[in-house]
């Protein structure tokens, strides 16, 4: 994937001027004729972001919520893929005959649907929808996999897009406050701008010396140290790092987001955003989709870690995958990487721990 497209996915998160841009990027390397953002609130509000041969039907879906309802958008939205799927997989023949936002599309001649959604720790969810001319058919594998590879980076701009908005931040301070969540703007890992709630987290984050900002817990300092250090390593630097309980220390993610490009400016030459969700204990099993979001698992990945957290072993959780154990002891490995734990145990903890982050 080319480093370009990937930058300009973290520009846009703060810069969304560039949204056109980056969803004609994702067109582009899809073979797509439509690309849009959809953002909906837990409160059911929604938001988005389209191509200009989109415009109108978005103001449209917006404001009918015959169209925010319609049986394609609801049976996305339950059921949250965590990667990029061919929406028709999911709808019978008859429900694409018959749904609004489908007829509508066709008589624009576009085609074939496909779609992911990325819950968010806060409660939105982000959707990211394509499409294929009509006469275009599927898509191919090598296409799902080049915007499946975008998948994480475009999660982290989802996050920052679901809680600013859809508008240009309007300085440091302000977009601090309005994430609303606990957050620190660094240059070189040393700390240049802090909102009240990321100081407040003192039993978790230290800005010591020199303004360098560590984290308490050892093995998440040092992979946080290892995203500062490799920030233009955007294809293997864990950068969903997870915090996990400690004391009367809530658990949590923390997201390293790059700034880059224009998005210095918007942060006075800050080179990185430090965003923490913080979660609530619970003994349920976590979503894929929603474990694929926090820490940049693969569908695959992801699966394993549910069937783990549910109390299978990992030969079990292979049978129950269809995948061997060989593989599975692979997706294991990656799957550590990616989450900071070193033992099964302390995976299942970590899982357990995130499913109920708000």
């Amino acid at each position: 994937m080319p480093v370009e497209i990937i930058d300009l996915v973290y520009e846009t998160a703060f810069v969304p001027e560039l949204w056109p841009k980056l969803l004609s990027e994702l067109a582009a390397t899809s073979h797509s004729v439509g690309s849009t953002l959809f953002l909906f609130g837990d409160d059911g509000g929604a938001s988005g972001v389209t191509l200009d041969n989109l415009q109108d039907l978005l103001r449209e879906f917006l404001a009918n919520p015959d169209l925010r309802f319609s049986t394609s958008v609801v049976r996305m939205c339950d059921t949250r893929p965590n990667s990029f799927v061919e929406v028709d997989d999911y709808l019978s023949a008859k429900e694409i005959e018959n749904d609004p936002i489908r007829q509508r599309l066709r008589a624009r001649g576009i085609g074939t649907h496909l779609c992911t959604a990325v819950p968010m720790p806060t409660g939105e969810v982000a959707v990211y929808v394509l499409q294929k001319a009509h006469d275009a058919g599927r898509y191919e594998p090598e296409e799902l996999a080049r915007l499946n590879a975008l998948r994480p980076h475009l999660a982290r701009t989802g996050l920052i897009a679901a809680r600013l908005g859809i508008e240009r931040a309007k300085g440091t301070v302000a977009a601090l406050d309005a994430l609303g969540l606990p957050a620190t703007v660094c240059a070189n890992g040393k700390a240049i701008a802090t909102n009240r709630s990321f100081l407040q987290h003192s039993d978790l984050f230290n800005i010591g010396a020199g303004d360098r900002v560590t984290v308490a817990q050892g093995r998440a300092n040092e992979l946080l140290q290892a995203a500062v250090r490799e920030l233009g390593n955007t294809e293997d630097t864990v950068r969903s790092i997870p915090i996990t309980s400690s004391g009367e220390a809530a658990p949590g993610v923390l997201h390293v987001i790059p700034l880059l490009r224009s998005a210095r400016d918007v942060f006075s030459g800050g080179d990185t955003i430090l965003v923490f969700t913080p979660a609530k204990s619970s003994a349920l099993v976590p979503a894929p989709s929603l474990l694929s979001g926090l820490f940049d698992l693969t569908p695959a990945e992801a699966k394993l870690a549910v069937s783990l957290s549910a109390g299978l072993t990992l030969k079990a959780a292979a049978e129950q995958s269809g995948i061997k154990f060989a593989t599975a002891r692979s997706y294991l490995e990656h799957i550590f990487r990616k989450t900071g734990t070193g033992q099964q145990s302390q995976l299942v903890a970590l899982m357990k721990s995130a499913t109920a982050i708000r």
